[in-house]
C-alpha cells in the first residue's frame, strides 16, 4: 500500500493540530466562567503545544467513512480532554512527580496541587459533556456508544487500570513481558483504540471495518509506548519537553529493560508492519494510516 512521505504527513499532522487546538479553544472559553481559575488551569493543560495524535486518528478514521468534520472534531476534542487530564494527574507528586510537561511547568507547578487535581477532574468530565452534545452527532444512539466506549477506555479496565498496574509494578519490581504488554494495552492502547474506532462509530461502519481498525489501533498503541520507552533512554529533556530518564529512576519495567534497546526497536518495527497489514482492507484510503504507523516509531518526542 502507498504511504505519504513523512514530511508531507508531518505537515498534515501539524495542520490538524492547529485545527483541533482552535476547536478546543472555542469549546472552553475563560470569559464568563463561574470558576475562572479552574478554567484557566484546564486551558493551560489542554492548549499546551502537542502532537494531538489521538484526535488526529479520530479525524482520519472519520474521513474513511465520509463523516462531517464537526463530528470528528467533537469526538477528537473529547479524547484530547481525557488525554490531557491523564497527563495532569500523572505529573502530580503522588504519581510521577514531574515538573515539566510539553516544554513548560506542569499544571501543579504553574498553579498548585489542588487546582491541578480539580483541573484534571474537570477535563475528564468535560469530555463526556462534549460527546453528549448534539454537535457530536444528531443520533443519540451514536453519542451514547461514543460515551460508553470512551468511559471504558479511560476507566478501570483501560487507562486508569493500566496506571494502577504501572504504580504496582514500580513497588513490586516484577519484570514480565506479558504483564507489561497488558499494562500498556490498558494505559496507552485503550485510548488509541477509542481514537481509531471513533470514526467508525460516527460513520456507522460495519463489523469488518471496525475489526480492521481495532487491530491497527492495538498494534499502534503498543508501538507508540515502546517508542516512548526508547525515547526515555535516548532523547534529552529539551527534546522531549518532559524529564528524560524518569522511568529508570522510578524503577519502572519497560520494553527496553526487558528486550534491550535493539530488541525494543525490532518489536516496535514488527508491530508497525502488522498495523499496516491490518489496513489493507481500505486500499488507497489507508495511506495516511500507513504514514502514521511509520511516524509513531520515528518521532523524536
Amino acid at each position: 500500500m502507498a504511504s505519504l512521505p513523512q514530511t508531507e504527513f508531518e505537515r498534515h499532522l501539524t495542520g490538524f493540530a492547529g485545527t483541533i487546538a482552535g476547536h478546543l479553544d472555542r469549546l472552553l472559553p475563560v470569559e464568563d466562567a463561574r470558576a475562572p481559575r479552574l478554567v484557566e488551569a484546564m486551558r493551560y493543560a489542554l492548549l499546551a503545544p502537542g502532537k494531538r495524535i489521538r484526535p488526529f486518528f479520530v479525524a482520519e478514521s472519520a474521513r474513511l467513512f465520509d463523516v462531517a468534520e464537526i463530528h470528528a472534531l467533537q469526538a477528537g476534542a473529547a479524547i484530547e480532554c481525557v488525554h490531557c487530564y491523564s497527563l495532569v494527574h500523572d505529573d502530580l507528586p503522588a504519581m510521577d512527580d514531574d515538573d515539566l510537561r510539553r516544554g513548560r511547568p506542569t499544571v501543579h507547578k504553574a498553579f498548585d496541587e489542588a487546582t491541578a487535581i480539580l483541573a484534571g477532574d474537570a477535563l475528564l468530565t468535560f469530555a463526556f459533556e462534549i460527546l453528549s452534545n448534539k454537535a457530536t452527532h444528531s443520533d443519540a444512539a451514536i453519542r451514547g456508544e461514543l460515551i460508553a466506549q470512551l468511559a471504558q477506555a479511560a476507566g478501570k479496565d483501560g487507562m486508569a487500570g493500566g496506571q494502577m498496574l504501572d504504580l504496582q509494578a514500580e513497588s513490586e519490581k516484577v519484570a514480565d513481558l506479558g504483564r507489561i504488554v497488558t499494562l500498556q494495552a490498558m494505559k496507552t492502547g485503550a485510548l488509541f483504540r477509542f481514537a481509531v474506532n471513533a470514526g467508525a462509530v460516527l460513520g456507522k461502519a460495519g463489523a469488518k471495518e471496525r475489526a480492521a481498525l481495532a487491530l491497527y489501533a492495538d498494534h499502534i498503541g503498543l508501538a507508540f509506548q515502546i517508542a516512548d520507552d526508547i525515547l526515555d533512554v535516548e532523547a534529552s529533556s529539551a527534546t522531549l519537553g518532559k524529564t528524560a530518564g524518569k522511568d529508570k529512576v522510578a524503577g519502572k519495567a519497560t520494553y527496553v529493560d526487558l528486550l534491550g534497546l535493539d530488541g525494543a526497536k525490532a518489536e516496535a518495527g514488527k508491530l508497525v508492519r502488522e498495523a499496516k497489514d491490518a489496513m489493507q482492507l481500505f486500499g488507497a484510503k489507508a495511506e495516511i494510516f500507513i504514514a502514521a504507523a511509520d511516524y509513531v516509531v520515528s518521532r523524536r518526542k
